[in-house]
Parts: structure tokens; sequence; C-alpha cells
């Protein structure tokens, strides 16, 4: 599954029945996610919508975002979903990032096969869904048989990791394409320009090491890719709608559980950890 997939998540956020938690969510990738239980209220492109109010299971496809997504949930919630790669919708003969960028679409409508959360043993567990979702989508690729995605965009993708402060021209020349070609691609594959990936690689990045889930050796080589502070605080205020220090003081279990996966899929890519091995904000001091 890796040339389609890029991570498998599981999530149960736990709070007191009466409960109502602001929060958000900031995802490179689309994602399906299968909201097992709990009420979620997002402010998407397409507008204010309302998810899961039956609490009986609702299976959501999520655009990559170009800024922070608001969301809402009232009380606890639990959630399993699956992060595709760049390219993987286009590949696969999904919804573009051209016309999923920052909605949410309701994945069993469009399907028209049932509820997907009708597949899972609600009562299984954490592992138990991630290994029920792997299944599912081993189905489906083995049924449609999809080509990988594009070379060019894995390869952005990558590059967006690793050097998202490096100028255009460092791709195109390393990579031997056209920047006509390269604007094209992305723009299918990402939802937005090769610029704009960079300009949102960095922002992240830098979220995720306010929200202490990066590698402890990056803290001052991910600050060096602005300017200055002023800088810094206006991306942020364009990405996030707030300030790094308003962020960082926020609860925000939703977008820390979807930076730290990110961080770790960037980690992985760059072969800077193993798959298997304990993240680097998660490992026991020495």
């Amino acid at each position: 599954m890796a040339p389609w997939l890029a991570r498998i998540m599981a999530a149960e956020v736990n709070v007191p029945s009466a409960t109502t938690i602001q929060c958000g969510m900031f995802n490179d990738t689309a994602n399906l996610r299968v909201l097992i239980s709990g009420r979620w209220t997002a402010d998407t492109a397409s507008g204010t919508r309302r998810y899961n109010r039956d609490n009986e299971g609702q299976a959501l496809f999520f655009g990559p975002h170009a800024r922070r997504m608001p969301i809402t949930f009232d009380g606890s919630f639990r959630v399993i979903g699956l992060s595709f790669r760049p390219g993987a919708e286009h590949a696969m003969g999904g919804i573009l990032p051209t016309n999923s960028m920052d909605r949410i679409f309701d994945f069993d409508a469009i399907v028209g096969h049932g509820r997907l959360a009708s597949r899972f043993d609600l009562d299984a567990g954490h592992e138990a869904w991630a290994d029920r979702f792997e299944v599912l989508l081993r189905q489906f690729i083995h049924h449609r048989a999809p080509p990988p995605p594009d070379p060019v965009t894995l390869a952005f993708d990558r590059f967006a990791f690793a050097s998202p402060e490096a100028p255009i021209a460092e791709f195109l020349q390393g990579f031997g394409v056209t920047q006509r070609t390269l604007q094209r691609i992305v723009r299918r594959d990402f939802g937005m320009t090769p610029k704009q990936v960079l300009r949102r690689a960095r922002v992240l990045d830098m979220a995720s090491q306010l929200l202490g889930v990066t590698a402890p050796d990056e803290t001052e080589a991910l600050a060096l890719r602005f300017f200055d502070q002023s800088h810094l605080i206006r991306e942020f205020s364009h990405y996030f709608g707030m300030t790094p220090q308003q962020l960082a003081r926020r609860p925000n279990p939703l977008l820390r559980i979807t930076l730290e996966g990110r961080q770790a899929r960037r980690l992985e890519e760059l072969q800077r950890i193993d798959p298997a091995a304990v993240k680097p904000w998660r490992a026991e001091p020495a």
C-alpha cells in the first residue's frame, strides 16, 4: 500500500460529557476518517457543517488544507483514518485536491455502499480498527489496481519535507523537469502551486515544534527558515489565524494528532527514523 497510503491512525479523546472544545485540524494530504463516536462541527470552504449528529458512526473524506480548519467537538470522540500520499487521489480516480481543498465530503453518500463504520467492530480497540482499515484498503487496491502516483509528485513531497526553504529552481535542476510541468503536476496533486506547498510545509513544521511533536535536534533549524519574528507571526496569522504564542497556549488535541502524524511521516520519508521506532518526542529522556 506504500505508493498510495501515508499512514493509518486511530485516536481517542476523552473529556467530560458536557464539554465542548474548540480546536482545529491542518492536513497537507487528503484523509479518509471514520468518526466512530462523537459529534464534530467544522468550518469548511463550503460553510459550517455538522457530522455524526446521530452518533452512529460516519465516514468522512477530508481534502487537504490550505489553512487551519476550525473544528468543535462535543464530549469525547473516537476516530480512525487513512492518510493518503499526494497524488493518490488522481491515481485512484478520487476527488482531486483542486476540488476538495478545505472541504469535507460524506464518504458514505459518495460511495453508496452503506455505512463504512458498520464494517468495524466498534468495541475492538485501536489496533483492531487499524488492521481492519488496512484490510479494506488492500481489497480496494486489489480490485481497482490503480497506478502509483506521479514520480514528480512523490519527489516534490520529499523535497517539501527536506528543504521547504529552498528555491524551486533547486528541485527543477535536481529532478530534471521543466517549471511548467512541475506547476501542472503539483497543482493537480497538491491543489496549490509549488511555492505554496513549500510555504505551508514551513509553517506546519514550526507549528509541530511549538506543540512538541518534532525531533528535539531540529528546533533551531526550523526557526531559521523564517527571516525574523515578524515573518513568523505573519505566517502563523495567515495559516492559523493566531500568533505562535496563542497557538501554543490553546488546547489542541485534534491539531496535535494531525501534526504528529505528519511529522512521523516526514521523518520516515527522510529516513531519519524507522517506522517501527519510538518517535523522538515520545522517547524517554536518557
